[in-house]
């Protein structure tokens, strides 16, 4: 029985987290939305400015497919909007012609500098506070 209750709370617990990371998502969704961007586009946007911080930087698209919870079709259909938007430019790798680098544009960089403290707003809104800490035995 004992097992069982432990699987239960593990379960509560995973359940919890879903949950709060969905609606945390959402909260950012409805932030940004005024400015054009939901909360994966951002992600895009926060890791490529922390990835390449000066302007001219680049990054592999392969880097931020572990780093986005996205598939990488999706990763790319976003990359792609991005683009389209103007917040981001795409170039093939030059070693190795399968590799794509993405590079935010100064568009992209101050659209990021003016949305970064809506989504760390919602973030301090939406993860501070009690939270059960205890590990599930």
């Amino acid at each position: 029985m004992a097992v069982n209750t432990a699987e239960a709370r593990l379960e509560e617990r995973w359940r919890e987290i879903l949950s709060v990371h969905a609606r945390t998502m959402c909260e950012i969704d409805r932030a940004l939305h005024p400015h054009g961007l939901g909360a994966s586009d951002f992600e895009v946007l926060d890791i490529l400015a922390s990835e390449s911080p000066r302007e001219g930087d680049q990054c592999r698209v392969q880097n931020l497919v572990g780093r986005v919870h996205l598939s990488q079709s999706a990763l790319s259909r976003l990359i792609g909007r991005l683009e389209k938007d103007g917040l981001v430019e795409r170039s093939v790798c030059a070693e190795d012609r399968r590799g794509v680098w993405v590079a935010l544009t100064a568009k992209g960089r101050d659209l990021h500098t003016d949305v970064l403290p809506l989504q760390r707003a919602v973030l301090k809104r939406m993860l501070t506070g009690p939270v059960d800490q205890s590990p599930v035995a």
